[in-house]
């Protein structure tokens, strides 16, 4: 049952979740906004069945691209190079070619 009520929340937050043809594989859909409250409810929840979900999705967080991390950015009003990093997982090489961008310095 509780693998219902993560489905039902991730579903309510407008994500696309189905299952890979027959398989236990499911796939996820979701931006980046999307998989932070999923990720923030898991870890909220404090239900030790759902902890592997809060980690394979944190780890999606490396495979962000160059226009993601942009779109993140200049979502967030003074952004720096740390908060960038905290927010996303990103390297420092990355936040700095995002900032930079971002104030025109490219």
């Amino acid at each position: 049952m509780k693998a219902y009520v993560l489905k039902a929340y991730i579903r309510q937050q407008g994500c696309e979740l189905h299952r890979i043809g027959r398989s236990r594989n499911w796939q996820l859909t979701a931006n980046f906004e999307q998989l932070q409250t999923i990720i923030a409810f898991v870890d909220l929840s404090n239900e030790p069945s759902w902890l592997w979900v809060a980690k394979l999705l944190k780890n999606e967080y490396k495979h962000l691209t160059h226009d993601e991390l942009l779109r993140i950015a200049s979502t967030l009003e003074d952004i720096t190079i740390s908060a960038l990093m905290a927010r996303s997982d990103c390297t420092i090489a990355q936040a700095r070619i995002i900032i930079d961008e971002l104030e025109g310095l490219d």
